[in-house]
């Protein structure tokens, strides 16, 4: 049993198990499933949709739980898509922030050069081809479906490392690369979120209390123990606070930190990432999927693996949630997301990438060939969770969304695609 939990986590494969529920439900029963993603949990003055809203979107027997007189109801749906899926954008936020930062970290140096301007392709080839079609459709589409231009630009880590395994098999580099383009993408798709897709009306003086929290543990809990304890081996003020308070306090600034964000009308999902770069980290990192960074004790990879299976059973929800499209709902906003990801993506990383690699002379990963960029693009067309994440805050409830919805479900036949192209350009696979 422990084997097969550890496989379903070890590829994500609660969050397609609760996409396929999700997707039957809605397609056998729409009603039950809709007030399923709705039903309130809780009514408050404080956190969720405004009631005014949730009745809207809940519909015909939101007045058998009464008319509770508060101004917010946190929903099944809130509770999952603002609240816990801030737990997923963290341990993204881990990857990207020692990638960056750590002396050894991926995205450091040279040797990250090609995959960040074959990220930057991944992203600008789908908003081209997406906004480039919805155009040519005509005006009324177009402004139907423009504030989706994100959608495509996303890339799931997870889905996409396993897809490129077993395309390339484990050793080969180009599955390096790929995860280097993929933690990349994060890292402008959460950029992205705060900036293009906020939850409210901006108020942005409530990030004070975000950063003030994430700058406030930090200096007590991190910064002034390891200041107090200089030329000390001992460490006796840095020991007393891991042991002693372990993530109690970075625990207590995440919870200020969402509360800033929501309140600022920045998507909450986003509000525990000024927290991670507060943590206590290692002073190198392995890489995501790396085993090895089983054996770093520092508080961050600790957190993060605590966390491992607790957002997987997050995913499950957020599929089940998320992912009950009818397929009646199939319209202009899939063809376009899916031609955003399965064209846009594969052109815009080979154009960019062989730029990097031949024209800049940065190179390319020893053992890798330019046309392997294209087999790249196809698996890193592979959508899905952030897609989903996306189209849920771009479009109000309703055809267009549920339209765009099915287009990142459907992206996972990219990963087909990518098989086929693999063989026909004939990749030799390299195992571990």
């Amino acid at each position: 049993m422990y084997r097969v939990w550890n496989f379903l986590t070890n590829y994500s494969l609660l969050l397609i198990i609760g996409a396929l529920i999700a997707l039957v439900w809605a397609n056998t029963d729409a009603h039950s499933y809709h007030h399923l993603v709705e039903y309130p949990v809780w009514f408050n003055d404080w956190v969720g949709l405004d009631y005014d809203y949730w009745k809207k979107v809940y519909g015909k027997g939101y007045d058998a739980f009464g008319s509770p007189g508060t101004a917010k109801v946190l929903s099944f749906h809130y509770l999952v898509n603002d609240v816990l899926m801030a737990f997923f954008f963290a341990i993204a936020a881990k990857e990207v922030w020692e990638a960056v930062v750590l002396k050894d970290g991926s995205l450091r140096g040279k040797k990250a050069a090609t995959p960040l301007f074959a990220t930057a392709g991944g992203m600008f080839g789908p908003i081209a081809v997406y906004l480039g079609l919805a155009a040519f459709l005509g005006s009324d589409t177009y402004n139907a479906v423009a504030n989706g231009w994100a959608i495509p630009t996303a890339t799931d880590i997870a889905f996409s490392y396993l897809v490129g395994r077993l395309v390339f098999g484990a050793g080969h580099p180009a599955v390096r690369f790929l995860l280097l383009l993929a933690i990349a993408d994060d890292a402008a798709g959460l950029i992205i979120l705060a900036i293009f897709y906020p939850s409210g009306d901006l108020a942005p003086v409530w990030l004070l209390a975000s950063f003030g929290g994430a700058l406030g543990v930090y200096i007590l809990f991190n910064w002034l123990p390891r200041r107090m304890d200089r030329g000390n081996q001992a460490r006796p003020n840095s020991t007393w606070v891991r042991k002693n308070l372990h993530f109690l306090p970075y625990a207590a600034a995440a919870a200020i930190s969402w509360y800033g964000f929501m309140r600022s009308g920045l998507h909450p999902a986003l509000g525990l990432l000024p927290v991670v770069p507060a943590i206590p980290h290692a002073d190198r990192a392995f890489g995501i999927f790396s085993d090895a960074e089983k054996h770093l004790h520092d508080l961050l990879n600790v957190i993060e693996h605590a966390l491992k299976h607790p957002v997987e059973i997050i995913l499950f929800f957020f599929g089940l949630l998320n992912a009950g499209v009818e397929f009646s709902a199939i319209g202009d906003a899939t063809w376009l997301v899916l031609a955003g990801l399965i064209i846009g993506k594969p052109v815009g990383i080979l154009i960019f990438g062989w730029i990097a690699a031949s024209p800049m002379r940065l190179g390319m990963p020893e053992g890798m060939r330019i046309i392997d960029l294209v087999i790249i693009g196809f698996v890193a067309a592979i959508g899905f969770t952030v897609s989903l994440f996306v189209a849920s805050v771009a479009f109000d409830a309703g055809p267009v969304q549920d339209a765009a919805k099915m287009g990142a479900l459907l992206s996972f036949g990219a990963a087909i695609i990518s098989i086929i192209a693999g063989r026909v350009l004939r990749v030799k696979k390299i195992e571990m």
